[in-house]
């Protein structure tokens, strides 16, 4: 069990100009293609398998995915009055976090804030999940790069939170 609730936690390790971030993302993309950034990896099933066997690969490959962002390290964005940055959605808040800069610097602009400082924290996806999740009033999960193609969602669903964070789906599976 976890008894660190994160009351140690000081400020955010540093502050961004997501604007600057951008502007030198698209100054490298001129002067030659940037390596890309290794893609996460999705299940992909066959068309002869069966069903079952296409649900079973695709729990693995999501077991894989949460896997690699409990050890992850992500960067948590926090709002203007210092809290993290969440969005609520259906009745779940989410906690937003960020594989990197370019990820945060991309929500940014999205967000038509990308001129203002970002202040963020770099955390591990096991603390989110584990610590941060269950703090939060109502259920609670992760979402991961916001915005992008390449988002994930950790919902507060057994085998993703902690037992007391998971959210009752009504004996669906």
């Amino acid at each position: 069990m976890v008894s660190d609730n994160g009351d140690d936690i000081s400020g955010p390790d540093r502050l961004l100009r997501l604007a600057e971030l951008a502007e030198l993302t698209e100054q490298a993309g001129e002067s030659g293609p940037a390596a890309p950034a290794a893609p996460l990896e999705q299940p992909v099933a066959a068309a002869s398998v069966p069903v079952v066997d296409e649900v079973a690969a695709g729990r693995r490959g999501f077991a894989r995915l949460l896997g690699e962002f409990r050890r992850a390290a992500v960067l948590v964005p926090f709002d203007a009055q210092g809290s993290l940055w969440t969005a609520d959605f259906n009745g779940v808040r989410w906690i937003c976090a960020f594989s990197d800069e370019e990820a945060l610097s991309r929500f940014a602009h999205a967000q038509q804030d990308a001129g203002r400082e970002w202040e963020y924290r770099t955390v591990l996806g096991a603390r989110l999940l584990d610590v941060m999740v269950p703090m939060l009033p109502g259920p609670a999960g992760v979402a991961l790069d916001a915005g992008s193609d390449e988002g994930m969602l950790f919902p507060p669903v057994e085998g993703v939170v902690p037992e007391a964070a998971v959210v009752d789906l009504g004996g669906t599976r």
